[in-house]
């Protein structure tokens, strides 16, 4: 993979964050935190979750070893999560940036939650960021109609494709 196409495949995952999150502003507090019966609990589990993917992977890759995910009670609401996810992004897209086109290809050795050491190229990690948000994004597309709410305009590659497009 080369750097433009990893800073492509990063606009694509925060765009569609983007369009996931414009559709979350619609609940009510109650909402937010409803319990769903999902694979985390509520809307905002789930967007906490997502978010803790992309702060726990960005640690990893500046040699932090947490040892956990955030916990999603500390959001009372959307917007202090957004908060914090805009710096997460902020800093993965300056680290990438930094990395340049050879350092993307390398590997980095980081430190699992339960103390297991592994090394992996760069870029396939930073794939997995976004194949990881894809799969959570369509859980919050499914919580947010369960719950009445639209769900977002299409966060699909494709449609993400047309836009720049133009199309």
């Amino acid at each position: 993979m080369t750097l433009r196409d990893l800073q492509a495949l990063l606009d694509f995952h925060y765009w569609a964050r983007n369009r996931v999150l414009e559709a979350a502003q619609s609940l009510t507090p109650e909402q937010f935190v409803r319990p769903l019966g999902n694979s985390f609990e509520s809307v905002r589990d789930t967007l906490a979750h997502t978010y803790g993917a992309d702060w726990i992977w960005y640690s990893r890759w500046v040699g932090d070893s947490p040892t956990g995910l955030p916990k999603a009670d500390q959001f009372a609401d959307l917007a202090s999560l957004r908060t914090a996810w805009d710096a997460v992004e902020e800093n993965t897209r300056a680290l990438v940036s930094r990395l340049g086109e050879s350092g993307i290809q390398r590997p980095i050795e980081y430190k699992a939650m339960d103390g297991r050491v592994f090394s992996e190229v760069f870029w396939r990690m930073a794939q997995h960021v976004v194949n990881h948000g894809s799969y959570h994004r369509g859980q919050v597309t499914t919580l947010l109609r369960q719950l009445g709410v639209p769900p977002p305009r299409s966060t699909d590659l494709i449609a993400y494709y047309r836009e720049r497009q133009g199309l």
